[in-house]
Order: structure tokens, then C-alpha cells, then sequence
């Protein structure tokens, strides 16, 4: 059901921060990368903008996360995820200017290109396959023999028998970039209430008024609930139980001197290698549906290191300086959650699963176009709750 669009020209008349300390236009419910992304895209329409995080904005899964901007890599096939990714990835080299100019933070955008890699028979009958959709498709991807992988990447191990390149896939700093869009969104207006916990959305006939927080009512015309692996757990936030779910995933930082390889490094449904600028490494990761366990584990560590160890042999000598776990929030369709809800001012922008940072800047902007105007260019429908029925 479209929402009542929020008139930019009233808003814009106004000072972007609320005259009253309990009202704003539009409250987000999380401060991760989404919430922060969508609230610096409605600040600068002018719309007075609240988002309620209740811990520090961009800690959780948006900082944890290795910051791979590989739609191609991430395609299971042809479809509207593809296509999302494409068009948010093509956001990147002018966001990331945007937010330097803004904050002065270097998020670290990089169009390394990634190599997806094959280890055995299957895996490399694999690439063959994702190739031929994704060259149908019009998408650049290059097709390697192994003494070609290992010519581009020599640090490459000798189990890497083939490879496909994605040229145009990227990454950047996962922190560095929740830190930006934080910092630029209350440059540009945005309030944020941190350190506070939404209690339930509050809705009356058939429509939001606000949200209620530990303590006092937030009134909203507009409430947007973007609280990864956490939405469904927000009373009346429109999510109902296990549609987004937490998926556990593990990570490891590495540091080589100098840097070993320049390419992002992937196998199928085993892991990664993501290098920094800087000679540190991030490998991952697990997927573990285990609840809110935030643990480190002993098998994780294993997996990662020795997926790490068979791609690039010779980081089995390198520093392991960290490791860390953080939920990503799962749908059964790997899609994401977007879009209108059948109440009044409810709009939803969570579950983008291992996509949440490659696809925060084009959620962002559909998601504010959406709320100031009430409909969006981008058709949302495939992303509706309405998928996963009443």
C-alpha cells in the first residue's frame, strides 16, 4: 500500500533538525550502514530525519563486514538481485568522493576486479557456467586457464587449475564506510538518538505515528526499519518472525608486508581473500544459523585459514592480527526486504543478507525516493514482504 509522500518543498523549508525533540518526519529504526545511507539521502531532500540505534551506528554487521562490491561474484543467476547490485555498484566511484569530500574519510573503493576461482572438476565446470549466463548477459568476465591465474596472481596456489576474472567487481573498507555515511548524514541534518532501544512501531487506524522508545514516544509520520538480522525481532515493525534471520558469518585479518596479491580471491561457496591497500588480507567466511551466538570458533578459524592457506600458500607465514563474527540479516530468497508495507507509513529496507554493503547506496537512494515522493523509479516489487505471504 503507497505511503503518503513527505512534501520536499515543506520539508525543505524547515531546519533539517526537528524543532521538537519527540517528532520527525521520518524515524529509522537502525543505525548500520542502511539506516545511515537512507537518512543522509532524506536529509538532503530536506526532510527532517531521526534514527534510533542502540548502540554506536555502523558497529554491528556494517563494520564487520569484508566490503566485497561483487554482484557478478555473488550471482546465482540472472535476475532482479543481479540487477540491483549492478546499478548500486556503478554508485560507488562517485560515492566514494562524495564522502571524502563530506567527512573526509577515505572509505578505500578499489576496482581490484575479482578472480573466482576452481579447485576442482565441479568448480570449474561451475565458472564455465557463470560465465556463459553472465557473457549473455553483457557483462564483462574473462576466462583463465590456471597458468593464466597464476601469471596474474603468482601467489596464487597450485591447486587453482582455472579462473574467471570479474573486472568491473570492487571493494572498500566496511568501517571506514559506515564511519562516512554516519558522519555525512548528520552533517547533512540527520538526528541520531544512540545508546536507545525501540520498543515497539506505534500504529493507529491502519497507519504509523511514531515509534516508542525506553521512555518517551518518538512521533513519526513515517517509520523505516532497517535493523539487519535484528527486524524481526521490532514489534510492529512488519516483519513477521524468521523472514530475516541471523546469519552468522566469521572473519580473519592477516597482515602481509608487502602486499601479496592485488585481486579479490574467491571459491564458490568456500570463501574469500579480500586485500587492502594497506597489506592487510580479510578471509571469510562461514555461514552459521545459529542465532544470536556471537562467538569465534575453533572450526570457523580452521575452515577460513585453511581455505586462506590453499589459495595463497604463503600467507601460512603471515600475522594473523584479528578475528571477529557478526550476523548478516538472511532471507530464504536471498533477496533483500524493501519497499511499502499494507500499514501506513511503514517502509522496510533490511534483509540484504551478504549483499548489505554493495547494495546500501542503491537501497539508499530508492528507499528516500520512495518515502519523499511515494513512489519509486526503481520497481521495488520483487524486494515486497508481501512474498513471504500474510
Amino acid at each position: 500500500m503507497p505511503g503518503t509522500p513527505i512534501d520536499p518543498k515543506r520539508s525543505a523549508s524547515r531546519p533539517a533538525a526537528p524543532v521538537s525533540p519527540s517528532s520527525a518526519d521520518v524515524a529509522i529504526v537502525g543505525g548500520g550502514i542502511m539506516g545511515s545511507a537512507i537518512a543522509l539521502r532524506l536529509a538532503q531532500r530536506g526532510v527532517r530525519v531521526t534514527v534510533i540505534e542502540r548502540g554506536i551506528p555502523g558497529a554491528e554487521a556494517s563494520s564487520a563486514a569484508a566490503g566485497i562490491l561483487g554482484p557478478q561474484m555473488e550471482a546465482e543467476g540472472p535476475g532482479p538481485l543481479l540487477d540491483l547490485g549492478l546499478r548500486s555498484r556503478a554508485l560507488y566511484p562517485a560515492l566514494a568522493v562524495e564522502l571524502h569530500e563530506a567527512t573526509g574519510i577515505d572509505v578505500g573503493y578499489t576496482k581490484s576486479g575479482v578472480l573466482a576461482v576452481a579447485l576442482t572438476d565441479a568448480e570449474e565446470a561451475e565458472l564455465a557456467v557463470r560465465r556463459t549466463w553472465q557473457t549473455a548477459r553483457g557483462l564483462r568476465v574473462e576466462a583463465l586457464s590456471g597458468a593464466a591465474a597464476h601469471e596474474l596472481e603468482p601467489a596464487l596456489g597450485p591447486e587453482v587449475r582455472a579462473a574467471i576474472r570479474f573486472v568491473d567487481d570492487a571493494h572498500v573498507s566496511a568501517r571506514e564506510l559506515a564511519r562516512a555515511f554516519s558522519q555525512a548524514a548528520a552533517a547533512a541534518g540527520a538526528r541520531f538518538l544512540t545508546g536507545r532501544y525501540v520498543r515497539r512501531v506505534v500504529i493507529a487506524g491502519g497507519a504509523v505515528t511514531g515509534v516508542e522508545l525506553d521512555g518517551e514516544v518518538l512521533a513519526a509520520g513515517v517509520v523505516i526499519v532497517a535493523a539487519g538480522s535484528w527486524s524481526s525481532l521490532v514489534e510492529g515493525g512488519g516483519i513477521p518472525g524468521q523472514v530475516v534471520r541471523p546469519a552468522r558469518g566469521q572473519l580473519v585479518s592477516i597482515e602481509t608486508r608487502p602486499p601479496l596479491f592485488r585481486h579479490v580471491v574467491s571459491v564458490h561457496g568456500r570463501g574469500y581473500l579480500v586485500p587492502r591497500r594497506d597489506g592487510t588480507v580479510i578471509a571469510g567466511s562461514t555461514v552459521e544459523m545459529v542465532g544470536f551466538r556471537k562467538e569465534v570458533t575453533v572450526g570457523g578459524l580452521a575452515q577460513i585459514l585453511g581455505m586462506a592457506r590453499t589459495l595463497v600458500p604463503a600467507l601460512g607465514d603471515a600475522a594473523v592480527t584479528g578475528s571477529w563474527s557478526n550476523f548478516r540479516p538472511f532471507t530464504e530468497d536471498h533477496l533483500p526486504v524493501l519497499g511499502h508495507t499494507p500499514v501506513r507509513g511503514l517502509v522496510l529496507a533490511t534483509g540484504h543478507y551478504r549483499n548489505g554493503i554493495l547494495l546500501a547506496p542503491i537501497t539508499a537512494w530508492s528507499i528516500a525516493e520512495l518515502v519523499a515522493t511515494g513512489t519509486s523509479s526503481i520497481d521495488l516489487a520483487p524486494f515486497a514482504a508481501a512474498r513471504f505471504g500474510p
